[in-house]
């Protein structure tokens, strides 16, 4: 008899999951999910490199010249990286859903853009 109670309560509600990859969840606010870059803010201070437990963040160059490479396969999107950065530079985003068919899809570079030469050079 109780089997049935239960029964008839479980049809009168919706189910508890999602009809994935129609319906997607919102994701919780303050979620540690990917993190992404700022390259033309970035210093090239070292230390998200430095701090990061898995080996995720290279950083290729010093200073202004510093480019990143960023192993989305390696990450434990722990965001120690976020905390570390003195600039803000670095922000998680709300993109949790990964899924690569290889490791190069996986890897992320950061590259400044070009200075731009169209300025005139002073002649005497």
């Amino acid at each position: 008899m109780a089997m049935e109670r239960e029964l008839l309560k479980s049809l009168a509600k919706k189910p508890a999951t999602l009809c994935y990859p129609s319906e997607k969840a919102t994701p919780v606010e303050g979620i540690r999910a990917k993190v992404a870059w700022d390259i033309e803010k970035c210093i090239g201070c070292g230390l998200c490199p430095q701090i990061c437990p898995s080996k995720a963040i290279e950083l290729t160059g010093k200073g202004s010249e510093a480019e990143i490479t960023y192993y989305l396969d390696r990450c434990l999107f722990c965001g120690e990286c976020v905390d570390v950065c003195p600039t803000k530079t670095i922000k998680t985003t709300s993109e949790f859903e990964l899924a690569f068919t290889s490791r190069t899809e996986a890897t992320i570079h950061y590259k400044r853009s070009k200075p731009s030469s169209n300025r005139k050079e002073k002649g005497c």
